[in-house]
């Protein structure tokens, strides 16, 4: 009695695959470009996410395409099941596949323009609403472009005694021991006494 393990060509033994970052930029498709200039790899599309697949066969893919750790295999191989086994073909779920460096090259350009009329296009639109408001008399508000001060959180307060505290805790005498607190006060406004101030 035959089994699909008979017939199987240990296609998923053969590359891996690992997700990377979204291109975004000229420099982020240049960075994806420079693994395809490799040999043994490609990149794919698949569901808004982008995947680096590396052709590399496994160290313990026997000659007769069965696995030579089976009992214990990485649990990755444990989880990949017959249903979207590599030996049934049909179709992929990849949206786009990219082979080449040219093939990616050619993908970003256009890609990179349709960003590029996009920004002109909101830019656009912006002016287009000032002018009209203008028109209309309303005067746009302007943004508050103060850089914000994150207000400390409570615990700030005995953050700062630790590096008073350390050398006397340690039994190393403080430097500037002159200009040393006597006292200082924790985040209730009790004043505490510092180990080591004369």
């Amino acid at each position: 009695m035959s089994c699909l393990c008979d017939s199987c060509s240990a296609l998923c033994c053969r590359y891996f695959v690992l997700e990377i970052d979204k291109p975004e930029d000229a420099a982020d498709y240049d960075n994806v470009r420079w693994y395809l200039v490799h040999e043994g790899t490609f990149v794919f599309i698949e569901k808004k996410k982008w995947f680096l697949g590396v052709y590399a066969r496994c160290k313990h893919l026997q000659q007769d395409n069965r696995c030579g750790i089976y009992a214990t295999r990485p649990k990755i191989c444990r989880k990949y099941t017959t249903d979207n086994c590599d030996y049934h073909g049909g179709e992929y779920d990849w949206e786009v596949l990219f082979s080449s460096a040219e093939q990616l090259e050619a993908y970003a350009q256009e890609r990179l323009a349709e960003a590029r009329a996009e920004k002109r296009e909101k830019a656009k639109r912006k002016r287009a609403r000032e002018a009209a408001a203008k028109r209309r008399g309303v005067v746009p508000a302007k943004r508050d472009t103060r850089p914000r001060i994150k207000a400390r959180p409570k615990r700030a307060a005995a953050k700062r005694l630790r590096p008073q505290l350390l050398p006397a805790l340690l039994g190393v005498a403080p430097r500037n021991v002159d200009r040393a607190p006597r006292a200082t006060r924790n985040g209730n406004g009790v004043a505490l006494p510092v180990l080591g101030a004369r």
